[in-house]
């Protein structure tokens, strides 16, 4: 019997097999559904009766809420369902659906690209982050909040220096940054002292080794 199957081709043995290749089929809209699902919502849209639509839209839901359990606690997860529905039909779905269908430009479209600020930065070790603090301590009136603000910002750009230097600088080197970057605007007090070099250090190799752990 086995060298007779081996003296024929599959074709010959069933000749009226269609074969299903990967490559022959169409390409799913919402792969994570499964191409059974999507055989499902084409045949919904070929169902004649109104009624009979509706019932196997919710059937359809209800296997396709099945599949993600995990999703279920999340407040709009029917709608979500109902959406990927409007998808896989191709927004081409006359049923009773308790959420208003969507359009098609509502699932399809690309986002609005997201502005970038873009401009030279002086001193790039320091970031942009710095450069929009010290503007809005130059806004601000001269007292206490200020001089706490400018110390706080003193010591972060110290910090970030050493993170992008690795080598010792003085407090005067980051004074003198504030005094460029506010174009003269932001008075250091005599009396300030940053932390020292040594610490910065020493903190960051600690943090350094804890997530090595």
């Amino acid at each position: 019997m086995i060298s007779k199957l081996k003296s024929h081709s599959f074709a010959e043995i069933i000749p009226d097999m269609d074969y299903d290749y990967n490559t022959s089929r169409k390409k799913l809209i919402l792969p994570e559904y499964g191409r059974h699902i999507q055989k499902m919502v084409d045949h919904l849209k070929a169902i004649e009766d109104r009624d009979e639509r509706n019932k196997a839209a919710k059937a359809i839901i209800s296997i396709m809420g099945n599949m993600n359990p995990h999703l279920r606690d999340i407040s709009d997860f029917k709608h979500k369902l109902w959406d990927h529905l409007a998808l896989m039909a191709d927004f081409d779905l006359d049923i009773d659906s308790p959420y208003e269908m969507p359009a098609r430009e509502t699932l399809t479209s690309k986002p609005k690209q997201v502005p970038y600020i873009t401009g030279d930065i002086k001193y790039r070790h320091y970031g942009r982050i710095i450069h929009q603090m010290i503007d809005v301590a130059i806004e601000m009136e001269d007292g206490e909040d200020k001089n706490r603000l400018i110390k706080l910002l003193a010591n972060h750009m110290k910090k970030s220096y050493l993170t992008w230097n690795r080598n010792q600088v003085t407090d005067e080197v980051i004074f003198n940054d504030i005094k460029q970057l506010s174009g003269g605007k932001l008075v250091i007090q005599e009396d300030l002292k940053l932390t020292e070099t040594k610490d910065i250090l020493a903190k960051s190799k600690k943090k350094h080794t804890q997530r090595k752990k």
